[in-house]
């Protein structure tokens, strides 16, 4: 199962961390771990090449972690992060819903 914590400050997600494999298919054929992922580094990609925001980030593929921090936005880094990040959320809240049996998903703050 993978867990996902989603931190909020404010109304804001100021952080992520995903951590774990599905467990749904076989490792490298998981479908559900592919998405999840995809969902969440493209989301870290967006917020470091298109919106310009720094973000920490730890990864550790052999674990099936990654977990990132935002810090010190700016009102426009903010507006953009919130369009990017909002729109993970979405993705995820949708995959949850139906694989809820292999994905945790903790809402917190």
């Amino acid at each position: 199962m993978t867990t996902v914590e989603v931190k909020r400050s404010s109304g804001h997600i100021v952080s992520l961390s995903a951590d774990g494999h599905t467990g749904y298919g076989v490792e490298g054929e998981d479908i559900v771990c592919a998405a999840l992922s995809s969902i969440i580094q493209t989301a870290l990609l967006g917020l470091m090449q298109v919106a310009g925001v720094d973000v920490k980030f730890v990864r550790r593929d052999e674990e099936g972690y990654l977990s990132f921090e935002l810090s010190s936005l700016d009102y426009d880094e903010r507006h953009d992060a919130d369009m990017i990040l909002d729109t993970m959320l979405c993705g995820i809240s949708d995959l949850y819903e139906t694989y809820s049996d292999f994905i945790e998903l903790k809402l917190l703050g």
